[in-house]
């Protein structure tokens, strides 16, 4: 499911003059295998973890009595846009004054939800995302249109990748884990572009038992 227009090109890598990446394609049957496994995926987890989905929403409502989900523009595979899921665990006027990184005691983190955040589980509704065919369970994480749009500028080649279709894990997020700054963007685009270029369903579910030991992340805002 798409929504929005493309917004990437890979002109800008060219105009850099950085060498095309060979992202070797996996081909229909990897892309077909991984779809029926993302949608099992997603309703085996969407069941075993609605306690827990369910704690986090009453929490959130009793906290400041807003929305529990929030919807977040993220760009897809091949720059398709489209709307993420996740538990809102800011307050309501959090970016109004503008797109920013969250940082260590943000303000702007409702009250007893860091735990949410360094445990993801405000991601969790991007299951959804998933079972919608916007996002898979194993891929690189989507940005922001702002922070896509701003990083082209620091990292030539970035576009590379929107070759498939982003996920809620990653060989990023197992091996650099959580960063925003260049450096760390840096090296989680490396990772991406590591990981597209050796798919395999064997490679996913490695990357997803790995994640398992690393869904508590002290470092995360």
């Amino acid at each position: 499911m798409r929504g929005g227009t493309p917004i990437h090109t890979d002109a800008h890598a060219a105009a850099a003059g950085v060498p095309a990446v060979s992202l070797r394609s996996p081909g229909r049957g990897f892309e077909a295998c991984k779809r029926v496994f993302d949608v099992f995926a997603a309703c085996v987890g969407l069941v075993g973890l609605l306690p827990v989905m369910i704690f986090c929403a009453a929490w959130i409502k009793m906290v400041d009595g807003g929305p529990v989900l929030y919807r977040q523009w993220r760009v897809g595979r091949e720059g398709w846009l489209f709307n993420i899921y996740k538990f809102r665990t800011m307050s309501l006027d959090a970016e109004c004054d503008g797109v920013r990184f969250a940082s260590s005691a943000d303000p702007r983190v409702l009250t007893g939800c860091k735990w949410i955040r360094k445990c993801h589980a405000d991601e969790l509704p991007q299951l959804v995302n998933i079972l919608l065919g916007q996002m898979s369970l194993v891929g690189p994480r989507p940005e922001r249109p702002e922070v896509f749009e701003q990083l082209r500028g620091d990292l030539p080649g970035i576009e590379r990748r929107l070759a498939a279709s982003p996920g809620l894990t990653g060989l990023a997020q197992v091996r650099n884990g959580y960063s925003n700054d260049l450096p760390g963007m840096r090296r989680k685009l490396a990772y991406d572009l590591r990981y597209l270029r050796s798919r395999s369903l064997t490679r996913d579910m490695t990357l997803i038992l790995e994640t398992i030991p690393r869904v508590w992340d002290p470092t995360a805002c």
